[in-house]
């Protein structure tokens, strides 16, 4: 057994030289590639996924997983975790037809370039055949691999393995329900905030220096890493030796470049946290999408608003952009804190991002179940940002064509957006009493005890323990929407009474 399961580690570094080979050559297409590259992109893409798909599918390696499965077999609990999620993996690929797989890994890289066409010009109609081709695809994959439960559970678990709608629905409902209250309360409040500290003319090399002397005192290692520009921001690369973090500056508004970079340092953080041991083996690598999303939405949110950030950082800001030099604490953080419904989510407040990801979370789950087809969808989404955020989008550039999710067959991810903001409220609950003073040594500018504590109980562990193992063992408690609900509601009351 020792031997066959180190001919599975073996098999398996293969298959991870190749998604390393796709990662790059993803990160490449956001960042670098120039528009002519698209139709050779996505081919060679589309090569390499089909690759991947017959490594995983071939007899030798699914006979080698289901022997190393049979009860009885000797392993150790760690291996029998790889087995377990290398079994799952194969079984999952061994139930997509090859073809399907090639034309899903072509539409996904035709669809990023249709996409990025119709959001410059504001007309859906330019990616609306390309969107219904991608949800046909995906609506066959997930009928495929879902034997049973809801087709749309099949596209959930790529992101958050074990999730379903019935996990996800009632934590998303109670969600909705609490911050619909309190954003309500913000609007009849009368309190005005001055944005007027992150609304202006800002340099934009000021704003990316600035930046970077952020990331840099979080703990991010620019020798195992790079900070570039791309239209979406993301974090990508092969790895904790290679990570890719990407961002976007505008001049007349700071938010979304600086929040952008700390929220995808985040994600790099974990990226480099990972044990460099397990790379390239079944084990390896991040947990879920929601954990994932917990440590950017953690170092965005819960460090990055906080009062304590700004009382070390606020100084070296206005040492940055000196037309704030009369700027003080208490200003800096309510304009950080100010809520808006606004249209763009990744620009959104904190309060308010949850209703925008609720509503991409039910557009998509029920356009995955056939509840509505892709013609609908322009409609479908201004109506529900009427509902939920009381404002309409102009265009669907502003509305319906803004997150490139769709567009890259990222069906499921949505909702792991908002199960990260409860994961990341509850996991910095347990930060500040696992580590002695924590605020007060943010205020000194010292972030990394807090990036060595997330390394030690969540980073470092790969994926020996799952989502719901992770957090009950580092918050003693199943995940629930109380910490973040205990988060918010202080903030919201603080400054709007």
């Amino acid at each position: 057994m020792a031997t066959a399961f180190q001919e599975l580690e073996q098999r398996w570094a293969e298959i991870a030289d190749i998604q390393n080979g796709l990662g790059i050559l993803g990160w490449d297409q956001e960042v670098m590639m120039p528009r002519g590259g698209v139709t050779a992109r996505s081919r060679t893409m589309a090569t390499l996924h089909g690759l991947i798909h017959e490594r995983k599918t071939d007899p030798a390696m699914v006979g080698l997983v289901r022997r190393l499965s049979r009860k009885g077999t000797k392993l150790t609990p760690r291996q029998r975790r790889a087995v377990a999620l290398a079994r799952k993996a194969v079984d999952k690929a061994a139930n997509v037809p090859a073809d399907l797989a090639r034309k899903i890994a072509l539409a996904e890289s035709s669809g990023v370039e249709s996409w990025r066409a119709a959001r410059q010009q504001g007309d859906f109609s330019l990616f609306a055949d390309e969107l219904a081709r991608m949800v046909d695809l995906k609506r066959e994959l997930a009928r495929v691999r879902s034997k049973r439960g809801k087709v749309y559970d099949a596209l959930l678990d790529d992101f958050e393995p074990g999730a379903t709608m019935a996990d996800i629905d009632p934590l998303l409902n109670e969600l909705k329900t609490f911050t619909q209250k309190l954003l309500k309360r913000v609007v009849n409040s009368g309190v005005e905030i001055d944005v007027s500290p992150l609304v202006g003319r800002f340099d934009v090399e000021a704003q990316r220096g600035f930046a970077r002397s952020v990331v840099l005192a979080m703990g991010i290692d620019l020798d195992r890493g790079r900070m570039d520009l791309s239209t979406h921001p993301f974090c990508g690369g092969v790895g904790p030796g290679d990570v890719r973090m990407t961002g976007r500056y505008d001049p007349s508004d700071m938010r979304g470049g600086l929040f952008g970079v700390i929220h995808e340092a985040g994600h790099g953080l974990y990226e480099q946290g990972l044990d460099p041991r397990r790379a390239g083996t079944p084990i390896g690598g991040a947990i879920s999408m929601a954990i994932h999303e917990s440590q950017s939405r953690l170092w965005e949110n819960n460090v990055g608003r906080s009062r304590p950030f700004w009382k070390y950082w606020l100084p070296r800001l206005r040492r940055a952009h000196p037309q704030l030099k009369g700027v003080n604490l208490e200003k800096m953080w309510r304009a950080v804190n100010c809520i808006t419904p606004s249209m763009i989510r990744v620009e959104a407040d904190e309060l308010t991002y949850n209703l925008h990801i609720v509503l991409r979370y039910e557009i998509e789950r029920d356009l995955i179940e056939g509840r509505i087809e892709v013609r609908d969808l322009p409609d479908r989404w201004n109506g529900a940002m009427v509902d939920l955020l009381g404002v309409e989008p102009a265009n669907a550039a502003e509305g319906v064509l803004q997150d490139i999710h769709w567009a890259s067959g990222l069906f499921g991810y949505f909702p792991t957006y908002s199960i990260g903001n409860l994961y990341a409220a509850q996991i910095m609950e347990a930060a500040r009493k696992g580590i002695r003073g924590l605020d007060r040594r943010i205020e000194q500018g010292d972030l990394l005890p807090l990036r060595d504590w997330l390394k030690t109980q969540i980073h470092g562990h790969d994926q020996v323990f799952d989502a719901a193992k992770t957090v009950r063992r580092v918050t003693g408690k199943p995940l629930s929407t109380d910490a973040f609900r205990r988060h918010i509601t202080r903030k919201v009351k603080a400054i709007y009474g």
